[in-house]
């Protein structure tokens, strides 16, 4: 781009995308009267999933927009809770955020996960086959066309991220009702149904059990239930949550 300028002020949830020298959340930068506002915004290095409304000298437009010179453009982000039209609200993660994907998982919210690298081209093609949104740190990813719906996972930090995730889209929470491991939905269990997958201290321990209706794990309240417990009921009195 080497036409006539446009001034970009960005929020600044988003200044953590731009370039160092432009971390201030203002850039000046050329247009070439075809690219889109949309293209211009994510060549600054902001995905447009992070973004909220555009605004140019004050008047909201959309990312087709095509921008003239002189044109002064506010870039919001995108406003929490995000609404999700046309779907369920469910997810997919990438191969990085397992850890995630088995707490949302563990809240009963319908979350896709891939164990192993696909690719950025399948990931999407999932996400907009089965009209997920796609959560990932990768903004590359988050910048394919075909996604259906995208958000960026702002921290290393798995608490942060499943907090970040339900304050962003307040997801209806239904604890305990899928398998963390694949994302079946749980159905009461006896003994004798899951007795082939206990030991013997468990099978004389325990009284209560679910099994994942899609693979048939077996689940009970083991060594590692209080933990579990203190995420959902971490999660269940932020009230952040649908309903």
């Amino acid at each position: 781009m080497n036409g006539p300028e446009i001034h970009v002020e960005f929020a600044p949830e988003l200044h953590l995308f731009l370039p160092q020298a432009r971390r201030t959340g203002t850039a000046r930068t050329a247009t070439d009267g075809v690219s889109t506002l949309g293209h211009v915004v994510e060549s600054l290095g902001v995905p447009l999933t992070e973004v909220g409304a555009l605004l140019v000298d004050g008047r909201e437009v959309l990312p087709g927009h095509v921008p003239s010179a002189g044109e002064s453009v506010t870039v919001r982000a995108v406003e929490h809770p995000q609404k999700v039209p046309g779907a369920p609200l469910r997810f997919l993660l990438d191969v990085h955020l397992g850890t995630l994907a088995r707490r949302l998982r563990l809240l009963g919210v319908d979350t896709a996960y891939e164990s192993t690298d696909i690719g950025d081209p399948a990931l999407a093609a999932r996400s907009a086959a089965e009209k997920r949104v796609m959560l990932s740190r990768d903004r590359g990813l988050l910048r394919r066309r075909e996604l259906w719906a995208g958000a960026y996972v702002y921290s290393t930090r798995p608490d942060d991220q499943l907090q970040g995730v339900l304050d962003r889209f307040r997801p209806e929470l239904r604890p305990w009702t899928r398998c963390t491991a694949c994302n079946g939905l749980l159905e009461e269990a006896t003994k004798e149904q899951v007795a082939e997958q206990l030991k013997g201290g468990t099978q004389r321990s325990y009284d209560v059990f679910a099994q994942c209706s899609a693979c048939g794990r077996a689940y009970w309240k083991g060594a590692h239930h209080e933990q579990l417990v203190a995420i959902v009921e971490r999660a269940l009195s932020r009230g952040t949550h649908g309903g």
